[in-house]
């Protein structure tokens, strides 16, 4: 291992990370459902199309970041998180508002969502509409509540990214301790 290596170790990859991979299809899902269900003169509609996609870009900005920067890191981490409890809230008050149904966390019906195991926006649509073929429940009902669903195991992947995140800062430290180790590693070589 050359001391660049040891320098800057590798980092980006978000494109591999369950939380970015279903970051971006919780944004996919939001803009469609923002068009389909929610008036395009509300700021709400902004806020949440703004606030899915500050998850995704925050994910992959953060994982870029850390190959100089575990506490930059973190923070934008951090911020992608908050962003999708952000969004989290705005299809609950879309629910609450328009007297919908919200599903509890025993709800058998989140589960089967998440073994579904979608990877993009038609398919999270094609089981809304099954369902809904199934139950007569309400589309925006159905739709919200699986977004709700794909957002409690995003966020739930993302603590737990925060937390491994956390534990490595404080066990290797960031850049400049790296630079500090480098450089007296180099320096004791001679």
């Amino acid at each position: 291992m050359d001391e660049m290596d040891k320098l800057l170790p590798q980092h980006g990859g978000y494109r591999r990370l369950k939380s970015f991979q279903l970051a971006r299809l919780i944004f996919d899902i939001t803009v469609r459902f923002c068009e389909r269900y929610v008036s395009r003169f509300s700021r709400t509609r902004d806020q949440m199309v703004q606030a899915a996609r500050s998850g995704v870009q925050n994910i992959a900005e953060g994982s870029q970041a850390s190959g100089t920067s575990k506490k930059t890191e973190l923070k934008l981490t951090n911020v992608a998180r908050a962003s999708l409890e952000e969004l989290r809230l705005d299809y609950e008050d879309f629910l609450r508002q328009g007297s919908f149904t919200l599903w509890d966390s025993h709800d058998p019906r989140r589960d089967e969502l998440v073994r579904r195991r979608c990877s993009n926006a038609d398919q999270v649509a094609l089981w809304v509409k099954e369902l809904h073929q199934r139950t007569q429940e309400p589309l925006p009902e159905l739709a919200a509540n699986a977004v709700l669903v794909l957002l409690a195991v995003c966020t739930t992947l993302l603590d737990r990214q925060i937390d491994a995140q956390s534990k490595a800062f404080l066990n290797e430290g960031g850049f400049t301790e790296r630079l500090y180790r480098t450089r007296k590693a180099t320096r004791n070589k001679r």
